[in-house]
């Protein structure tokens, strides 16, 4: 047998070349109970063992590392190998987790951990290898009953008393990946995972990897499978954040599950709610894992949205509103005659200030503003703070991500410029793209009774608060190491005027002058009112900058927005 650090015959390696880790290879096929994976890394060893150098390169990077478990949980493409999401991995993730929670637990009861899955290839089947590995450690698993919504499990773990929650989803990320993410109950209540819980399970999990072979660990098929009641809970609550009012009648929408599982639980609140149902884009309605008609199931990315747009043309549509495959995110288009096609997609911050303004409006009403806030992620638009001054809110700029948005103090919305909204913190403590449609449908038929549109709330937002414009570039690569040259150059040499604005300030804040680091993040002040944020994506190979300006008028920061987005452009490429 060849050694670990022996190339096969016929594989030329130099002293630059990772060496191929042969024993994991064959480690991991040995323990793997899956045969579509076992089939797979048969052949990539084959080919290796024979002199393929591809195949090779592509053991270095199946097993030359561990597919991270972080704040996120697990996200990764599917396959063979410790660097892929695969049964061998997720088996060692939900035993580290259940060794996690046993840790933890009081002598009262077994803790309780509650696994919901989306539709994605290998969700179901991961979800039930948890709630196996969860039941034989001795926890009560319970599954829920069928693939739902991100927002359903997130509910359900507050819902059900859980000590912890698993989705089996990688939501928005292209059709070969999937992942695992992680909530805790308690005094967590329901929100995702953040440390030092995160690290605290990746060692139990790191633990149970090196022990070895997984088929050791004990399973049980002794968990239990939901019923409907903890769904319909779901339905009831979310159906309460925005009761049809009487300028619903009649209202012609369009939507879009872009072939995830939204579709069933958004018709039942819709019910509940008393929606009229939209015109459905046929193609995209039902689950299914491939995504064929979408080359990214993304409703940010360009041509996403293009049956939905059709479909919104044949049908003389008021709107449109479109979630993400696992129905975490909401994205929403108007008709609009400036725009080519007529159509336009609003931005992530604009339905959020929306929803923010809503929010604040209520909490004023109801007499709750002492005490409440607003909460944005830092890359997201500066203008939900003015909007909670002006109503006497508090307000909070987190770290990216619902984990650290859902636990702002006395919060009573938050959002990401990603398209995630929080509108229901009572409920569930984490984005939701359904219940923030819900919250849509309710400004769009509130409007509508007074012969107004969506785009009309846009212009009377601007009218109150200013005209605030939001872009991003986003530098999509296929080596990670672009990213952090372009970062070490930033850092090592500021700029000092992107396009014609002068650079007023420039900050890192992984190492802030005071207080302690919020993250890889470079903030940039511009003359003019204008930031910049530069940040890698935390899910995706992207290094996103995310552009902010105030001008005069919609027109004057459209303008001010276009000459940034031009600045930004030709720095990256003097970089480049």
């Amino acid at each position: 047998m060849t050694g670990a650090d022996e190339p096969a015959t016929g594989v030329t390696v130099d002293a630059t070349t990772p060496a191929v880790p042969w024993d994991a290879a064959r480690a991991w096929l040995a323990q793997d109970p899956d045969p579509e994976t076992r089939d797979e890394l048969t052949a990539v060893i084959a080919a290796a063992e024979s002199g393929d150098a591809a195949a090779a390169a592509d053991l270095v990077d199946r097993f030359g590392t561990r597919l991270a478990f972080g704040t996120a949980g697990l996200r990764g493409r599917l396959g063979a190998g410790s660097n892929r999401m695969n049964r061998v991995l997720v088996t060692q993730a939900a035993a580290g987790l259940a060794a996690y929670l046993l840790e933890k637990a009081g002598p009262d009861a077994p803790p309780v951990v509650v696994i919901g899955y989306d539709g994605r290839r290998g969700s179901a089947r991961f979800a039930r290898d948890s709630a196996e590995i969860f039941a034989g450690a001795g926890l009560r698993a319970i599954l829920l009953p069928r693939l739902l919504p991100t927002p359903v499990l997130a509910f359900a773990v507050r819902h059900l008393g859980a000590d912890a929650g698993v989705m089996v989803t990688a939501s928005h990320n292209p059709p070969d990946d999937n992942g695992y993410k992680v909530y805790l109950g308690g005094a967590d209540d329901g929100s995702q995972i953040v440390p030092p819980a995160d690290g605290e399970i990746a060692a139990h999990i790191q633990r149970v990897a090196d022990a070895g072979d997984i088929s050791a660990l004990p399973r049980s098929e002794q968990y239990e499978t939901a019923d409907d009641a903890v769904v319909e809970a779901y339905v009831a609550a979310t159906a309460t954040v925005a009761p049809a009012p009487a300028g619903a009648n009649g209202m012609r929408w369009v939507y879009t599950a872009m072939h995830g599982v939204g579709t069933e639980t958004m018709l039942r609140i819709l019910d509940a709610a008393g929606y009229p149902h939209p015109v459905p884009v046929a193609e995209q309605a039902e689950p299914d894992g491939r995504f064929p008609t979408v080359a990214f199931p993304n409703p940010e990315e360009p041509g996403a949205m293009d049956l939905a747009l059709e479909t919104a043309r044949a049908n003389d549509a008021e709107f449109i509103l479109a979630n993400d495959p696992d129905a975490d995110r909401l994205a929403v288009a108007i008709p609009d005659a400036a725009t080519e096609g007529g159509w336009l997609r609003l931005t992530g911050n604009q339905i959020g200030l929306l929803l923010g303004w809503r929010a604040a409006r209520r909490a004023a009403e109801g007499g709750v503003a002492d005490g409440a806030s607003l909460a944005c992620s830092l890359v997201s638009s500066p203008a939900l703070q003015v909007v909670a001054e002006r109503y006497g809110l508090d307000f909070h700029a987190t770290l990216t991500g619902f984990k650290w948005i859902s636990r702002a103090p006395g919060l009573v919305f938050g959002f990401e410029e990603a398209l995630g909204y929080l509108v229901n913190p009572e409920t569930v403590k984490d984005k939701d793209g359904i219940s923030a449609a819900i919250a849509i449908l309710g400004l769009a038929a509130e409007a509508r009774e007074q012969g107004r549109t969506l785009g009309d709330l846009l212009a009377d937002f601007d009218a109150e608060f200013g005209s605030f414009a939001s872009g991003q570039v986003s530098v999509r690569v296929d080596d990670l190491a672009v990213i952090g040259r372009i970062t070490t150059a930033l850092r090592s040499a500021p700029p000092t005027r992107i396009g014609d604005a002068a650079v007023v300030s420039f900050e890192d804040l992984a190492a802030p002058v005071s207080g302690p680091p919020l993250g890889d993040i470079l903030r940039l002040w511009l003359e003019g009112d204008a930031r910049i944020l530069v940040r890698p994506s935390g899910t995706e190979p992207k290094l996103k900058l995310y552009l902010d300006v105030r001008g005069d008028s919609a027109d004057d920061a459209a303008s001010r927005l276009a000459a940034l987005e031009t600045g930004v452009r030709d720095l990256l490429a003097a970089i480049d």
